[in-house]
């Protein structure tokens, strides 16, 4: 089935005992079973079923099977949020002493969950990009993984995924990709050799802003070894279901990071409608970025759509002919950044993004606070610099609240 379709009905016939068109939220606890005979089968995962919600739930099962087929995985993990999704999936394959790679243009609550992980002996090094010049100074017989995003949020930079996968798998480690600002619209990370992905569900995927979760993604590809991966010796025998197999029995499970039925059905309602919403922030953040591109007063806009912008060759190429939601300006100074943002009068000022409506953030002074300099610098943070999230509203709208800002500002802040 193509895309639209598959946002319906991959993987998803509704719940066939009642013929309900939705899955039901399965708002329990825990599942009672017939015997103790049974209820040990479950738990030692020798038979199907449902014991406790913070191991699984029926509701979220369903909008986990979703997302698999959507992403072309073969198994996927819901998780709290999608700061939970990174910590998990990292914390299933890493021990003391390992090391990992990752693209410094990362989300700033990644950078803090980073340092989190070296407090614990676990050591992150930062690039640019991911090149083979790179990683041939950097991968030693520590090194587990190699982290980037799709689009670096807010850098806006694009990872090339197909070469970054062949030089990531050329030294025989795993891709982990994180695919929330672009989602399975765009790109589908596993086609072009991601080997884990991981969706912050609480943006684009639920499209509302109302419900915190993220959700893991195992493409089954990728062969964990034990002499690498010690921390896996229970689970190597399982061959593609490792990774997951140890995420669902062990450290998911002992985190206690569940995603609860509720959100889980309010993600899946998202879901079905994650295309019609994409192709309108898509138009309208390219409409609205044009038209503020060049104009007094801007510094610098970065949308990878944008013919000037540095990575518009690969993001026409990969997103075929899309570039996402979000774009950045710079205004000069932090003062005109912040005068701009208070006078727009549809654009909401939250910390999120992917919502219907049109959100914008200083990133310096909200999400990467904990940040120092350097470190925002590399992930393409400025104090003059605002992210903007697109929304669905009419461009026309859009683009008189932005305009009407922006000469607020050339006129009273110069």
């Amino acid at each position: 089935m193509k895309y639209d379709t598959s946002l319906l009905h991959g993987n998803f016939s509704g719940d066939r005992n009642t013929g309900a068109t939705l899955i039901p939220i399965y708002q329990t606890s825990a599942f009672g079973q017939d015997s103790a005979e049974q209820i040990e089968k479950i738990f030692h995962n020798q038979a199907a079923g449902f014991a406790y919600t913070r191991i699984n739930n029926p509701t979220v099962a369903s909008f986990e099977n979703r997302i698999t087929y959507l992403e072309g995985g073969i198994a996927s993990v819901a998780t709290s949020s999608g700061m939970a999704a990174i910590a998990a999936a990292f914390l299933n394959i890493l021990s003391s002493g390992d090391e990992v790679i990752s693209k410094s243009s990362v989300f700033g609550g990644t950078l803090d969950l980073f340092k989190d992980l070296e407090n614990l002996g676990i050591k992150v090094r930062y690039v640019e990009d991911i090149t083979k010049e790179v990683l041939e100074g950097l991968v030693n017989n520590r090194t587990k993984a190699v982290f980037a995003e799709t689009i670096g949020n807010p850098k806006l930079d694009v990872t090339d995924i197909k070469e970054a996968a062949e030089i990531i798998h050329s030294y025989n480690l795993p891709f982990i990709l994180d695919n929330t600002t672009a989602t399975t619209y765009l790109v589908r990370g596993i086609d072009l050799g991601a080997d884990i992905i991981i969706n912050s569900a609480s943006k684009y995927i639920n499209g509302s802003s109302n419900s915190i979760s993220g959700i893991i993604t195992d493409s089954g590809n990728y062969a964990w070894s034990l002499e690498k991966y010690p921390i896996m010796k229970d689970y190597i025998r399982l061959g593609r279901l490792a990774f997951t197999a140890k995420l669902r029995s062990d450290t998911f499970r002992n985190l206690g990071c569940c995603l609860s039925p509720m959100n889980a059905y309010y993600n899946a309602l998202g879901l079905e409608t994650l295309s019609l919403r994409m192709e309108r922030h898509c138009t309208n953040a390219l409409k609205l970025a044009e038209s503020l591109d060049g104009k007094e007063g801007i510094r610098e806009i970065a949308y990878p759509l944008l013919q000037s912008n540095p990575y518009y060759a690969i993001a026409k190429k990969q997103f075929k002919d899309k570039g996402g939601g979000i774009f950045t300006l710079r205004l000069y100074t932090k003062e005109r950044a912040f005068a701009f943002i208070n006078q727009l009068k549809y654009a909401i000022n939250i910390t999120n993004i992917g919502d219907t409506k049109t959100l914008v953030i200083h990133p310096a002074s909200t999400i990467y606070a904990h940040s120092n300099e350097e470190e925002q610098e590399k992930a393409g943070v400025y104090e003059d610099l605002i992210r903007v999230s697109v929304g669905i509203e009419d461009i026309e709208d859009l683009m008189e609240d932005f305009h009407q800002a922006l000469t607020y500002v050339n006129e009273n802040f110069k």
